[in-house]
């Protein structure tokens, strides 16, 4: 069955008011918005576990991602297995839509293959405890937007928690541009091996496909593969896909990351809020710094 994303995008309508209207309405105050954080310090960087990190080398260039076992344990475990297991050197780079996604993983090339593993259930959702370690960048009272690492999530207010058998709360990736998500088929349960990532801002895929990671560097890589459905011949493909710590030490590039908890951080997510209400946070507006050497 293919494997292919069933997206059900929704548009709605937007109210443009009269002229009359405009001219009664009362000239607002622009919100001073923050300026942007100076640069980060040593102390605002991390250092990714290299278990968690890909190394996607592909004929565009190199990208780099960050898996979050910690959001999707089974789909962060599966992808690193096959990537240790050198099953997806080759593939190609078979559907790219350009202002959604690119879309890989599959030995056929075609959206109907996959690995001889069994499939993956479900990792829509995941339960947040209050050790989870998350950073809350704006609290919408019912739901509660942050990160975990470089993943944009959402999560249910922790108020909720203690009326919860387990004393947790539900949360889910937000598909944000660079955020990895498994493709599946109609059955929800049916993610094996083919993933993709998202070139653009794509709310309707949330809580409907599995987020396990998120593009940290080379997302100019992903917005330069060659569209279509499926891409045209000579396809873009990824040559090599590798974990981080499995790169022999000589030529296994350094990373790090923005940290999350730190102060630059912090003054990021006030810049991207820039005073407006927390209903209006976007988080695919906030900066995830890196630097590889």
């Amino acid at each position: 069955m293919t494997r292919a994303l069933i997206v059900a995008a929704a548009l709605a309508a937007l109210a443009t008011p009269t002229l009359a209207q405009k001219a009664k309405a009362p000239a607002a105050k622009a919100a001073a918005k923050p300026a942007a954080p100076a640069g980060p310090a040593p102390a605002d960087w991390r250092t990714p576990n290299p278990e968690d990190v890909l190394v996607i080398d592909t004929n565009k260039g190199r990208v780099l991602v960050e898996l979050v076992p910690e959001v999707a344990p089974e789909h962060a475990d599966r992808v690193r297995q096959l990537a240790r297991e050198g099953f997806y050197d080759g593939h190609r780079f078979f559907r790219v839509i350009d202002g959604f996604m690119a879309q890989t993983g599959d030995p056929q090339n075609t959206g109907e293959g996959g690995s001889s593993n069994p499939d993956l259930k479900a990792e829509f959702f995941f339960r947040r405890a209050d050790d989870t370690p998350i950073t809350i960048a704006a609290d919408q009272q019912v739901a509660e937007v942050g990160f975990i690492k470089s993943l944009p999530v959402m999560t249910q207010s922790m108020s909720l928690a203690p009326m919860t058998a387990d004393g947790k709360v539900q949360g889910w990736g937000l598909y944000c541009p660079g955020v990895v998500g498994m493709a599946r088929a109609s059955d929800p349960n049916s993610g094996n091996s083919q993933f993709f990532l998202m070139r653009a801002h794509y709310p309707s895929l949330e809580k409907k496909y599995t987020a396990f990671g998120r593009v940290i560097a080379g997302q100019e890589v992903v917005d330069s593969l060659k569209t279509g459905e499926p891409a045209p011949d000579p396809q873009d493909l990824m040559q090599k896909v590798r974990v981080l710590a499995d790169v022999p030490a000589k030529e296994r590039p350094k990373v790090r990351v923005i940290d999350p908890k730190g102060r630059w951080f912090k003054a990021e997510l006030a810049r991207v809020a820039g005073g407006q209400p927390p209903a209006a946070f976007d988080a695919c507006a906030v900066k995830i710094p890196v630097e590889v050497k």
